[in-house]
C-alpha cells in the first residue's frame, strides 16, 4: 500500500521512527520526505504487521502533528526488501 501522510511531519523524526516500527512488525517498504512536505510511504507485509505501522502513522512520534492521511490500495511488490528509509 501506499500511505501520505501530511502535516508537521518532516523535521521531527517521523521516517526513522516509521522504520523502527516496520521492522518491529516486519513490514517491507520504505519512506521518504516529499518536496510538499508530506511524508510517503509504501508498505508491503501481513495485514496485522501492516495495521499497526498505519495505526502508528496516524499520528507519528510525539512531536509529529499529523493533518492528512490518505492509503492507496496498489499491486504488491517482489522488489520491497527489508523496510527504509529513502532520501
Amino acid at each position: 500500500m501506499r500511505v501520505i501522510v501530511g502535516g508537521r511531519v518532516q523535521g521531527v523524526s517521523f521516517r526513522s521512527s516509521m522504520r523502527e516500527v516496520a521492522r518491529r512488525h516486519r513490514v517491507n517498504g520504505w519512506v521518504r520526505n516529499n518536496p510538499d512536505g508530506s511524508v510517503e510511504a509504501m508498505l508491503q507485509g501481513r495485514v496485522d504487521g501492516l495495521n499497526r505501522v498505519l495505526d502508528w502513522a496516524r499520528h507519528g512520534p510525539p512531536s509529529a502533528v499529523v493533518t492528512e492521511f490518505r492509503v492507496e490500495f496498489i499491486e504488491p511488490s517482489t522488489d520491497l526488501g527489508d523496510f527504509q528509509v529513502q532520501l
